[in-house]
């Protein structure tokens, strides 16, 4: 597919690298041509010198025959600006926005624009790692009404079907991380030590399942 990507930063131009070792085309867009640099010389896709909301820059880029388009400049206006226009103006069907202001990040994610918070998810990968009890948000639906989530359940839970802690919940296991390989559990599998729980919760309920699994399970009566 063809990918038009605006802002050759860090971020711009990792995409740009990966997005054609897999074979597709892409252009960039950036205001300085120095940023270009970051490419490399094998770098074989289009380099635009421009505006990247600038219709004039965006047909330049190749944006009527593109499938997929990223703003990843370092402005939250320009990359909203841009992804509407690609999305409204030229039909884009894949686009999204990096967003540094949560807030506006939601907003916008509400509105239908996809978006990758980036203070939210740098925040969210380090407290992973100091804090790692409790559960931590992997995805969220556009309307912010449910939740997949890395659970981490209390030590006695382990051993306890996957069945037994989705009636215990109310909630859906999606999946488990076992041994570094994703796994989707049949009404045969346990919790075993090591396991990472992702768990499809409805997002009001996020605090009360987190309770519910960070004590020991109940004895069935």
């Amino acid at each position: 597919m063809h990918v038009v990507i605006m802002g050759c930063g860090r971020v711009g131009s990792s995409l740009a690298t990966e997005l054609e070792l897999l074979g597709h085309t892409v252009s960039i867009i950036d205001q300085s041509r120095e940023a270009f640099r970051r490419l490399g010389p094998d770098f074989k896709g289009r380099t635009i010198s421009g505006i990247g909301f600038d219709r004039d820059t965006l047909l330049e880029a190749g944006i009527e025959t593109a499938d997929a388009f990223a703003a990843v400049s370092n402005g939250d206006n320009s990359n909203i600006l841009a992804a509407r226009v690609a999305r409204e103006t030229y039909g884009v069907a894949n686009v999204v926005a990096r967003i540094y202001d949560p807030g506006r990040a939601e907003i916008y994610q509400r509105l239908g624009i996809p978006t990758v918070a980036t203070v939210l998810w740098a925040t969210d990968q380090i407290m992973r790692r100091l804090v790692p009890e409790g559960s931590r948000s992997e995805w969220r639906d556009a309307t912010g009404t449910i939740d997949l989530a890395e659970v981490h359940p209390h030590s006695q839970w382990l051993g306890i079907p996957i069945s037994d802690i989705e009636s215990a919940t109310a909630a859906r296991v999606a999946f488990l991380t076992r041994l570094a390989e994703g796994l989707v559990p049949n009404e045969h599998t346990v919790l075993q030590e090591g396991d990472l729980l992702h768990m499809i919760i409805e997002t009001s309920r996020v605090s009360e399942v987190e309770v519910i699994l960070a004590n020991p399970p109940k004895e069935r009566s």
